[in-house]
């Protein structure tokens, strides 16, 4: 193994660059040359890529976004795009590809390695809906933006004894309402896995008012099925509450990342250059229990997401 790249690709998340500045620190030092291509599988049609050195990921650990960009490739996903894709690695003669990225990421590259070439993928989303691994690159980073957002919102909130929605993002999987909401003392949280009556949303809010609460804070997880401005319409109406939405959305790609995913990014960064050099097949590295995972890359794609319903569920308690 003696050239490799590293492309971002999808959504950017906070983690991104210290996952990039690990690939090409550790790989160099490993005798490799690594190259890193611009704006994922897009650039990689392109052989937009540069090689990169110990300078080139310099002073980026504590920056959000990407350095190497990203974006979403439709050229990628037509039937010819993973072979096209593949001469153009073969073209840039790398051995070994590593992919930071989240669920559509990790679907391109399972197209590569049926292809044939050799895959490293890392986590890198907020919205930590990969069922293989237990946290994301950058989904703690986001959490923790939420966290402060509604310390925030809770003082206006309280101020005009209103009830507020704050929106999150996490598309298909509400780990980060779920997360915020436990962290943050949020009365409800919506998720796209779990649907309550509306009654019992309003209900919530009622039984906080009648215990003397000046306001309420929900969170809806943007997938969750409740529209948060006919959920704002309808708690107003329900509970004669002033109602305001809050959307944070691309609030919680950005900033620096949490020392968490820092260490993270880094870990799996540096695991993927090891199995590279050992030759391994496509993997998936991720974490679990605490400790550094790594997977067969078909194994992991195949893997179901699922909410902690225990969490949930304590999240229900604490909030009554």
């Amino acid at each position: 193994m003696k050239r490799i790249g590293i492309l971002t690709s999808g959504g950017d998340s906070p983690g991104m660059n210290a996952a990039i500045r690990a690939v090409v620190r550790c790989g160099i030092a490993e005798g490799m040359e690594v190259y890193g291509i611009r704006r994922g599988y897009e650039g990689l049609l392109d052989g937009d890529a540069i090689k990169m050195e110990r300078s080139n990921v310099g002073d980026i650990l504590h920056r959000g976004g990407t350095v190497l960009k990203t974006a979403r490739s439709r050229r990628f996903m037509e039937p010819e795009g993973p072979q096209m894709a593949l001469e153009s690695m073969a073209q840039l003669r790398l051995n070994g590809l590593v992919v930071v990225g989240g669920n559509g990421s990790l679907q391109g590259a399972l197209k590569l390695a049926e292809a044939g070439a050799s895959i490293m993928f890392l986590p890198g989303t907020i919205d930590n809906d990969l069922a293989y691994t237990d946290f994301t690159i950058g989904f703690d980073t986001a959490v923790n933006t939420v966290l402060d957002a509604i310390s925030k919102i809770r003082d206006t909130s309280s101020a005009h004894e209103r009830v507020t929605i704050v929106e999150v993002m996490g598309r298909n999987c509400g780990d980060i309402a779920l997360y915020a909401g436990m962290g943050g003392g949020a009365e409800v949280v919506l998720t796209p896995e779990h649907k309550p009556r509306p009654s019992h949303i309003y209900n919530k809010v009622l039984m906080g008012l009648n215990r003397g609460k000046l306001h309420s804070i929900i969170i809806n997880a943007e997938g969750s099925g409740f529209p948060s401005a006919d959920l704002e319409v309808e708690i107003e109406k329900y509970t004669g509450k002033e109602t305001r939405t809050v959307v944070l959305s691309y609030l919680q790609r950005g900033g620096s990342p949490t020392a968490n995913d820092r260490m993270l990014a880094t870990l799996c960064g540096a695991r993927s250059v090891k199995l590279l050099k050992e030759g391994s097949l496509s993997r998936a590295i991720g974490t679990r229990g605490g400790q550094i995972v790594d997977l067969d890359i078909f194994e992991a794609a195949a893997a179901e997401k699922k909410i902690d319903e225990d969490l949930y569920e304590l999240v229900e308690v604490l909030s009554l």
